[in-house]
């Protein structure tokens, strides 16, 4: 179950609107290098390239910022990363940027608790997500969760963070879970820098039914792995 944390609910409830704030004010301030660099994966490239010899570094650096500020595309960054380094170079530095911004977001959610979880999800996802992580059984609910397309993983890592799933288990289960998603969008990227159509044209097509999926029957999977969590609690007792 996510914890409570009286004395810290004060500052749950107002954190993720402070956020929120946060983000916006900067995002107003940056709103045209950010538009300008995260307008398609061509321009991170570009911008990825110009650093030189610190272009993996930049490039970590900015999937770090896109896992905090979760509202941008992740996909974007993840496809740029494939079209500037290739496949494999794209999803190590994508991985690398994506688990040191879940970590932070992780962290966040320890702090501030439940209250935080539900301003960020709202109560009746937030209580979904309990139902699919409950137990003893969190990381193997969380493992489904983090692998299926379509949930908002970003944001999924600060309820990860106010629940009980350990810090080590989640950097197992969050890798995992999100690292097919990962090598298809840097094999995305990497198909069009190498000018393969076709197999851009056929991954994008596969993602994007997957993901249209995951957002309408959201619900539906939440329930589900809630089930087959039971299930296995269960038959293993």
């Amino acid at each position: 179950m996510l914890r409570s944390g009286h004395s810290m609910k004060r500052l749950s409830v107002i954190g993720f609107p402070a956020l929120l704030v946060t983000l916006g004010v900067l995002a107003y301030i940056w709103k045209d290098p950010l538009f300008n660099l995260f307008r398609s994966a061509e321009a991170l490239r570009s911008w990825v390239e110009s650093r030189g010899v610190l272009a993996p570094l930049a490039f970590i650096g900015l999937q770090i910022v896109q896992v905090i500020i979760f509202f941008i595309p992740g996909e974007v960054v993840q496809i740029a990363g494939g079209f500037a380094f290739g496949l494999w170079g794209g999803t190590l530095w994508s991985v690398i940027g994506i688990l040191v911004g879940a970590l932070f977001n992780f962290g966040v959610g320890r702090i501030l608790g439940r209250p935080f979880v539900e301003a960020v999800f709202g109560t009746e996802r937030t209580r979904r997500i309990e139902a699919a992580t409950a137990g003893g059984r969190a990381a193997a609910g969380f493992f489904l969760l983090f692998a299926i397309p379509g949930i908002p993983k970003d944001v999924l890592t600060y309820a990860a963070g106010a629940s009980r799933l350990p810090f080590s288990a989640f950097i197992v289960v969050s890798t995992l879970g999100r690292l097919p998603g990962i090598v298809g969008s840097a094999y995305m990227g990497s198909a069009v820098y190498d000018k393969d159509y076709l197999a851009a044209i056929i991954v994008v097509t596969i993602a994007s039914i997957l993901f249209a999926s995951g957002l309408v029957f959201h619900k539906q999977i939440h329930e589900a792995v809630a089930r087959l969590i039971s299930k296995k609690g269960r038959s293993g007792q």
